[in-house]
């Protein structure tokens, strides 16, 4: 540490492999230890304690910072490492040649451009390179806000767990109003796309590598597949589905190896998959429909342009595609199209189906909803659309952030009825949550914020859900139990 009134320690753990890209930060002012930690290059958490007397912040500092030490943490100088790769998606949008627009019903501007997009029964997600994600009802009436620490890469689900991709290397929970951090990405890994499927994150990046990584944020296994800028990745039971530059490629899921590999034609831009088909929208203007099973293109659906988003209504029954020239289309099962129609904004990055409408988001960072009906296509083509409903934000509208250390979590002295105690434990050397409540198995695991763990500490959770592998995930608010 360095002398004076005030004393900073700065330590770094870097590794060749990428598992580790972090910083540890101690900083001693009188009474008060500030600790800030986090990945090289970023802002990082942080926790401040407040002690009795100098001599105890400064022995509570040295302890700190000999637990890093012995963990392999090395004096560094901020700033000289560099920070995690981030790859911006970088398109261009041209305007729609098509002669007709969509039947707009309502269009949501989130001031930044968004990738993200998800549709529910009961929401709409979106998700912007400035970090906000938002959820609007059906009818477009924006609900709420999170506020993410970094550009939201795109929007999964789980069952109904929901999860925002970032660049930060962070895959946040987002189903309860304290979102947090499920998955902590190795600082190699120069995130494009993510699928969760049970638990198990599936990342693909810039070099064509697919990384799985389990619920305990424990890294599974990897592969790098023939082609690098890796837009697509699906999961199911049966395999994980990698779509790249040269094509898709199906592993198994437990790592155990390549079960097909099929070029496509033009390098893969965007995935979606149903039941027993994967879809991949590609750089030459085409949509090719993929068996699970064999890997076989069963059908091409042909655009104007470069693909950039595509979907389908359930079963596969119609296959929705956008295009780099702000148009949408619509294809029977077999590859006849049935209709194109311009967005009536910029190009669609993704899309969703779902009752008869369309949810697109574009490059002007807006989400879309059309109607999709085959009534309101067949008008749209006659030249009558309604008039499209601009979306504004609610003056009170409620905003969350994630919780970066347990003081930033509402304090109770006793757990409400209903609710559920779990407890930190060390096991195996790592840090841990299990149940505590009577009638649950103490020995499942809990997927649980990372960032405000601490060593003993009992917390308050409204629901724990049980899902595969063995784990539970919270559902509700998290408070910490006096």
């Amino acid at each position: 540490m360095s002398g004076g009134s005030v004393s900073t320690t700065y330590l770094e753990l870097s590794q060749d492999d990428g598992t580790a890209h972090k910083f540890y930060e101690v900083t001693v002012d009188a009474l008060v230890v500030t600790v800030r930690y986090g990945r090289i290059g970023a802002s990082g958490q942080t926790q401040v304690t407040a002690f009795p007397s100098a001599d105890k912040a400064r022995a509570a500092a040295a302890k700190k910072v000999g637990e890093k030490v012995r963990k392999g943490y090395a004096p560094a100088v901020p700033g000289q490492r560099a920070p995690r790769a981030v790859t911006r998606r970088q398109v261009t949008s041209a305007p729609s040649t098509a002669r007709a627009v969509a039947p707009v019903l309502w269009r949501f501007g989130t001031g930044s451009a968004a990738f993200g997009i998800h549709v529910d029964d009961e929401h709409c997600w979106v998700g912007n390179q400035a970090g906000d994600v938002y959820t609007l009802g059906h009818d477009g009436q924006v609900l709420a806000r999170f506020n993410l620490p970094d550009g939201v890469k795109c929007l999964v689900a789980d069952d109904f767990w929901i999860y925002a991709g970032c660049d930060d290397g962070k895959v946040y929970d987002l189903s309860s109003k304290l979102p947090f951090a499920a998955y902590d990405i190795a600082a190699d890994v120069d995130i494009f796309w993510l699928d969760i499927h049970e638990g198990v994150l599936d990342v693909s990046d810039r070099d064509g590598k697919l990384t799985v990584i389990d619920h305990e944020d424990e890294h599974q296994w990897s592969r790098r597949s023939q082609g690098d800028h890796a837009w697509m990745v699906r999961a199911d039971d049966r395999a994980v589905y990698h779509g790249h530059q040269r094509g898709v490629t199906a592993y198994a899921p437990d790592g155990g190896g390549e079960l097909w590999h099929t070029p496509t034609r033009g390098g893969v831009l965007f995935g979606w998959q149903e039941d027993d088909t994967v879809y991949a929208g590609t750089a030459h203007r085409v949509v090719q429909r993929l068996s699970k099973a064999s890997g076989a293109i069963e059908a091409t659906y042909a655009c104007d342009s470069a693909v950039y988003a595509c979907a389908t209504s359930p079963g596969g029954r119609f296959v929705f595609a956008g295009d780099a020239a702000s148009s949408v289309y619509c294809f029977d099962q077999d590859g006849t199209r049935l209709w194109k129609l311009g967005t009536g904004g910029g190009s669609a990055l993704s899309m969703q189906y779902r009752d008869e409408r369309l949810y697109l988001v574009t490059t002007d960072g807006s989400l879309v909803c059309v109607d999709a009906s085959e009534a309101a296509v067949s008008a749209a083509q006659q030249g009558t659309v309604p008039v499209a409903r601009d979306v504004k934000l609610a003056e009170a509208l409620p905003a969350y952030a994630p919780a970066t250390t347990a003081s930033a979590v509402t304090a109770v002295a006793q757990a409400p009825t209903g609710s559920i105690v779990v407890q930190c434990v060390q096991d195996s050397g790592r840090l841990r949550v299990h149940v505590v409540s009577e009638g649950y198995d103490s020995s499942w695991n809990v997927q649980f914020p990372r960032a405000i763990r601490e060593l003993g500490a009992r917390y308050v959770v409204d629901a724990l859900h049980p899902a595969a592998g063995g784990f539970y995930r919270v559902r509700g608010d998290i408070r910490r139990l006096l």
